[in-house]
């Protein structure tokens, strides 16, 4: 039985580990991409408030607004490139560990801690 709880200590250390690694890239990432669409929003604040935006041609616009095109390309490359995975990768394993520790009976915190559940009645 001792066995057994220093398995799931040694498991529960690890999971702890691995989410808490994962946290400062998030963060990284949530603060760029925060930055990126407040950029995009006032970008477009400025193109749709333009009036010569309704008077010329859509590409003609783009190129009178290169704020906004820019914030726009980057944060399409930065979809493209798996930013949105990469701002919630640590939930994204602390649900993975969920669904497997469900089987036994457990489940864990998104901090990575483990939570023992009553075992169900016969």
């Amino acid at each position: 039985m001792a066995e057994q709880t220093e398995d799931l200590k040694a498991f529960e250390r690890r999971l702890t580990e691995v989410i808490s690694g994962h946290q400062p890239a998030a963060r990284f990432w949530r603060i760029i991409f925060i930055f990126v669409s407040m950029c995009l929003m006032v970008g477009a604040w400025t193109w749709l408030w333009d009036p010569e935006t309704s008077k010329v041609s859509f590409s003609q616009s783009l190129w009178n607004h290169p704020f906004f095109t820019i914030s726009c390309i980057i944060l399409l490359l930065l979809f493209l490139f798996g930013i949105h995975k990469r701002v919630i990768a640590a939930s994204i394993i602390a649900s993975r560990c969920r669904t497997f520790l469900a089987e036994y009976n457990m489940s864990c915190d998104d901090n990575g801690k483990l939570i023992l559940k009553p075992r169900p009645a016969p």
